[in-house]
């Protein structure tokens, strides 16, 4: 979560509401899943653009 953090902000992007999911962590075997939350249209379409702008990193 930090890591996609940082990198939204490099690129001037802020999701206010981006945390890991509580119940994900509470599980016998925790399956840590991160919430990006929700965020004005501006943001979004940022967010869009700055993917757009990237070239596509290779799966592993």
């Amino acid at each position: 979560m930090e890591e996609l953090r940082a990198a939204l902000a490099s690129v001037g992007i802020t999701l206010p509401s981006l945390r890991l999911d509580p119940a994900s962590l509470a599980r016998e075997t925790p399956c840590p899943l991160v919430e990006l939350g929700g965020c004005s249209a501006e943001v979004a379409a940022r967010l869009a653009a700055a993917l757009r702008a990237r070239p596509a990193a290779e799966v592993r």
